[in-house]
């Protein structure tokens, strides 16, 4: 019998830090170089659309962050009290039902007979192998999880050791808050959606991404930080130098997981835009900086997009 794995990892902290997977796709902008200088700015990962019959709001999100991280700015708690219904990625109320969790295991693990050790290149496995005996975590005990649920799972560990929690998260502070105020909330994907965009991922991509996971996770205490601060300074030029540079060498896996659904996204908002509501859209700050973002396509439809 193969045994289940000891350490218990819940679906929110998986689901939840979906945007931040672009955090980890990083490794020359650390490798060989410091980062930029933050620059302080009194502007926010916040942007606002004002139409003819209503206002829209676009917030970039962190999914993982520290309590001292609270309260946010001013205008972003104004652009939360100004709207009447709240847009999330996903369906947050979701993430906990059973049917859920038994999908993220289908996806993440391997069937009995298999395991992630077949699957590897020596030294990817010789760099999991080192990372799991810094934390004290014994490799057999994961073996059948997938590389991809591998690198979400030792990502989720290293940003809570510093202090970091899906709890803090922007997303889970509005929903919450959302639900207690009695707003209207809505999303633009669902869960199943956003598992299979990791969960059906090829051999190739899935060991590129636990790979690549690895090496970031040597300088995360560094990254997340610069991370946080780019993002409450609404440091846009930095904060995409930061979440973009190493896609250059994963332009598929680029496309898939955020252009085409930044595409997808903007047509929900244009339909959102037709209702007599305002709106604040709550999605992964990755997602809204740089060419092609969510910001970016919306002003290139003419819309005067601007920055809180």
């Amino acid at each position: 019998m193969v045994k289940r794995p000891f350490f218990k990892l819940r679906s929110s902290d998986i689901l939840l830090i979906f945007s931040l997977l672009t955090f980890f796709f990083i490794s020359e902008l650390w490798l060989y170089a410091k980062s930029p200088a933050v620059q302080q700015s009194s502007k926010s990962c916040l942007w606002s659309i004002q139409t003819q019959s209503n206002k829209f709001y676009l917030l970039g999100s962190l999914h993982l962050l520290k309590q001292d991280a609270y309260p946010l700015s001013a205008a972003i708690e104004s652009a939360y009290n100004d709207s009447q219904k709240i847009v999330f990625e996903t369906d947050i109320a979701a993430m906990q039902e059973p049917a859920i969790q038994a999908i993220m295991l289908e996806l993440g693990l391997y069937p009995e007979g298999q395991n992630m050790l077949q699957n590897l290149d020596g030294g990817t496995r010789q760099s999991l192998e080192k990372k799991m005996a810094e934390l004290g975590l014994p490799l057999e005990q994961f073996s059948r999880f997938k590389p991809w649920f591998m690198a979400l799972t030792l990502t989720t560990v290293e940003l809570q050791k510093l202090g970091f929690n899906p709890s803090y998260g922007v997303d889970v502070h509005f929903f919450n808050k959302a639900t207690d105020d009695g707003k209207e909330i809505g999303s633009l994907e669902s869960v199943t959606y956003q598992l299979n965009l990791f969960g059906k991922m090829d051999k190739q991509d899935q060991n590129a991404f636990l790979n690549q996971t690895l090496k970031d996770l040597e300088v995360v205490d560094e990254l997340a930080g610069d991370l946080v601060k780019f993002w409450k300074t609404g440091d846009v030029k930095n904060l995409h130098a930061l979440l973009y540079k190493s896609f250059k060498d994963y332009p598929d896996l680029h496309d898939r997981l955020l252009i085409q659904r930044n595409k997808k996204w903007v047509k929900e908002i244009e339909g959102a835009m037709r209702k007599n509501k305002n709106a604040l859209f709550v999605v992964g700050a990755g997602h809204l900086v740089g060419p092609e973002s969510v910001v970016d396509l919306l002003k290139k439809k003419g819309y005067q997009v601007i920055q809180q």
